[in-house]
């Protein structure tokens, strides 16, 4: 009866090491998997798109002037007819995009032209928002920045 009991324990614990639980909450996407598949231990089985909704924007260097976390922010939706949704600065990117590009410019090789840098702005949406559950990463939007208020 001890044999039996233990395997049943034993049979929880693998049944218990098949569970996989997400770190946050959210939607599951781009499944890479089917039922009955074997996998192999830290193979990508699937993304997870986080429910916290947030936008970054990427404005003109020339654009950021005045803007500080905890202001206010409309997004406009594309995909959702113009639907503005509200929101505020939440942080600004440590650099410009283009220091994080795959290939970033190299400005020593003589190339003395002045070209505008874009940097990221992220914009923390506020929450229980109507349509706001249809945001999806990707989706196009417009962004405006209130900067006449601290």
């Amino acid at each position: 009866m001890a044999r039996v009991t233990a395997q049943r324990q034993l049979a929880r614990i693998d049944l218990a090491r098949t569970l996989i639980r997400s770190p946050v909450d959210g939607i599951a996407g781009q499944r890479r998997l089917r039922l009955g598949q074997y996998v192999e231990v830290g193979a990508p089985l699937l993304a997870v798109v986080p429910e916290d909704a947030y936008v970054v924007a990427n404005y003109k260097e020339t654009q950021v002037d005045g803007m500080r976390p905890g202001q206010a922010a409309r997004v406009e939706v594309d995909a959702l007819g113009g639907h503005v949704l509200e929101g505020r600065v939440e942080s600004f990117a440590p650099a410009s995009g283009a220091e994080f590009a795959l290939l970033p410019a190299d400005n020593a090789t003589g190339n003395f032209t002045k070209i505008v840098q874009r940097m990221p702005v992220r914009i923390r949406l506020d929450p229980g928002q109507p349509r706001q559950a249809q945001l999806r990463p990707g989706m196009s939007v417009v962004v405006t920045v209130d900067t006449r208020h601290d």
